[in-house]
């Protein structure tokens, strides 16, 4: 092992999972390791930085930015995100310092993308509202429709907002429940997959597994909202711009969704008005809701979401959608987080051309 590697230290935030960071650690890095389960103090992360530490791993409970930077000015070489999302990580900071970052992009598509089926079942099927009677020992006497009632998904149709690697691995995984989707991207319309998609309810209906031929179109956000019986996020986070994804879900597109219908939400928090939703649910504007990211995470004790009138139709999870074993923990970089995480330290540290063809840097732009 050559001296350079040796002499390479990286601090991990959170412990990312052991048999990644030792990865690291065989091929002669220092690794020390932050293992509370909650985030280290940005002091802490200030501190680590300022001894020399040449690679940051992070998730998003860090803040990392023009400080953090600047603690690191001539040592820190990287700054490894253990996530898709880089909310946290300011890009223009990093830029100015010349600090690449990197993500985690795809190996969480297909665990994302079922979990937030999953979750769309759950709210409409009331499954937590059932258990909980048969746990509080109140289920009595059976009766048609007492004491409530879930939707069904087969025949209604699916409204998918943000059409990349999730929204469609999403839009995969619901063709088996019979139903039609509308759908919406500002940025792009992904027509060859689309396409397949169509062939593929046509091909359903014609070999009888489907009673009425269904369809996928793409259209408005307005008319998204208003003709689905269920609407799936699965868009970036955009504050600015001619497109901005930040509160798109507010008071106003709440009110165009059907009064049956149910939202789920696996993109990222502020994508989503918290308090308009509760009022929304509160008022029966919606008839459910089911929410793996907030606005603020841990959601707070005095969200508006927690109010026990809202307890049957609002389902709350702690940011869990990736969190299958293979997809966070796996050392394999095309199917863990931890592995890509740990690749992409490496690459960059370890790159012998322009830092902008590494390929899960994402800033790219600063080192072109």
């Amino acid at each position: 092992m050559s001296e350079t590697k040796n002499n390479i230290r990286v601090f991990a935030t959170c412990d990312i999972g052991g048999e990644a960071l030792d990865v690291l650690r065989k091929r002669g890095y220092q690794v020390e390791v932050y293992n509370q389960l909650e985030p280290p103090p940005k002091s802490l992360i200030l501190e680590k930085v300022r001894s020399g530490v040449d690679a940051l791993i992070t998730t998003l409970r860090d803040p990392i930015d023009r400080e953090v930077f600047e603690a690191g000015k001539g040592t820190l070489k990287v700054v490894a995100q253990d996530a898709v999302g880089f909310d946290n990580i300011n890009r223009a900071d990093a830029n100015e310092y010349k600090v690449p970052f990197t993500n985690t992009p795809e190996v969480l598509t297909e665990a994302t993308a079922e979990f937030a089926f999953f979750m769309l079942g759950a709210v409409s099927r009331k499954l937590y509202p059932s258990e909980r009677l048969v746990r509080e020992n109140r289920w009595g006497a059976w009766h048609p429709y007492l004491p409530f009632l879930g939707d069904e998904v087969t025949g209604k149709t699916i409204g998918v907002i943000g059409l990349g690697r999730i929204g469609q691995a999403f839009i995969k995984k619901a063709l088996a429940f019979d139903v039609n989707f509308l759908c919406h991207d500002s940025s792009f319309t992904p027509s060859d997959f689309l396409s397949k998609v169509q062939a593929e309810l046509d091909l359903r209906h014609s070999n009888g597994f489907t009673d009425e031929r269904r369809t996928i179109q793409t259209a408005s956000l307005g008319n998204v909202l208003a003709g689905s019986d269920f609407v799936s996020l699965h868009v970036p986070l955009v504050r600015e711009g001619a497109t901005p994804t930040f509160h798109l879900i507010n008071e106003k597109t709440l009110r165009m969704m059907k009064p049956t219908a149910y939202l789920v939400n696996t993109s990222r928090g502020p994508v989503v008005d918290e308090a308009a939703l509760a009022r929304a649910l509160k008022e029966k504007v919606i008839a459910g809701a089911a929410l793996d990211v907030f606005e603020r995470e841990p959601l707070p004790p005095d969200s508006p979401l927690r109010d026990p009138e809202l307890e049957d139709r609002a389902r709350l999870f702690h940011h869990f959608a990736s969190a299958g074993r293979i997809t966070r923990l796996s050392t394999d970089p095309n199917r863990g987080m931890a592995g890509r995480t740990v690749r992409s330290l490496i690459d960059v540290l370890e790159a012998k051309g322009s830092l902008a063809d590494v390929p899960c840097v994402v800033n790219k732009e600063a080192f072109r």
